[in-house]
Parts: C-alpha cells; structure tokens; sequence
C-alpha cells in the first residue's frame, strides 16, 4: 500500500492486550510490502489518524511494477532499505536509551527532522497516550517529559505541537 494522503497508525497487540505504536505513516510511504517477501498474515494493524487515501496493489500488481519500472523499484527499494535502518535505530533506541531521549528522538523524527529547511516543525495530531505507546513508556512520563522541554522551550504549543530543533541537543547529551 502507498499512502499518498493522510496519516496511519501501524500498531501490534500482545495476547495480554497491550497495544504498541511501531510506526506512524504518512504521504509517501509505503506499507503492507510483507505480502512481496510471502508474510501471509500481517503481524498488526494499521489505521487511519486523518482523511486518508490509499494506493493499494496487489501482490502481483506490485511484483510486476517492480520488474517493469527500474526508477519505481529503485525508489521502492531505497524506502525499503532506510525504513529497515530506521527499525534497527528504535531498536538500539530502546534497548539503550532512557524514556526522555526516547520521545526526544521520536518528537524529531515525527517532526520530519532533517528532512525540509527551517527550525520548528508542526507534529501532525496525536495524544500523549500514543507518544507513550511508540516510546514504550506511560502517558504520565510523557506528560513530565513534554512539560519539560516546553518550559526549556524546546516545544511549543501553538495550533498543534511546533517542535524547535535544539530538542536534538537531549538526545546527543550523555
């Protein structure tokens, strides 16, 4: 699937009921390319967080595309690999990272950081209950820590999250 408008939430259950983020999507991205590599059940689920719109191909649609068309393969496949790098970087992130860096880090990269020119950057609309599921935390740690790096003013609160790049400065101090 490729999501050219909008936003999904991708999440996982446990069998004790207990709901994770593992990633949020948006326009651009593609999810679902389990199917290419013969996942037949997917792992979670993905919902939308906005209007959203959906390009949707099958298996075999998708398959012949990337035969077919080099430029779009060499582009599905660079996403591919970067989101691959990226899930190996959460990894590392929660193994090694405390609760604080972790939703520094997630606030950066959901603000696109690194990504366009300019020095705050709008988080698109979600609550501090998902921020603590994506960071592996509770909501109330999340509220601490957003609380935080407003009155450093790392964040501020005006039509939405704006989130102001020195933010990194928590995540590169030891």
């Amino acid at each position: 699937m490729y999501l050219q408008d909008g936003g999904v939430r991708l999440s996982v259950l446990s069998s004790a009921g207990k709901e994770a983020v593992v990633g949020l999507m948006g326009p651009g991205d593609f999810f679902g390319e389990g199917c290419l590599a013969g996942q037949s059940v997917r792992m979670g689920s993905a919902t939308a967080m906005a209007a959203t719109t959906v390009l949707e191909m099958g298996r075999q649609a998708m398959a012949d595309a990337l035969h077919q068309q080099h430029a779009f393969s060499d582009l599905f496949i660079a996403y591919v690999l970067a989101r691959n790098i990226r899930i190996e970087e959460d990894l590392v992130d929660q193994l090694f990272n405390s609760s604080e860096k972790r939703l520094a880090r997630t606030l950066l990269l959901l603000s696109r950081y690194g990504k366009a020119e300019g020095s705050h950057h709008v988080l698109p609309k979600l609550s501090q209950q998902t921020l603590a599921e994506i960071v592996g935390t509770t909501r109330s740690r999340v509220n601490l820590f957003m609380n935080k790096f407003r009155k450093l003013g790392f964040l501020e609160y005006n039509d939405g999250i704006h989130v102001n790049h020195s933010l990194l400065s928590v995540v590169l101090h030891d």
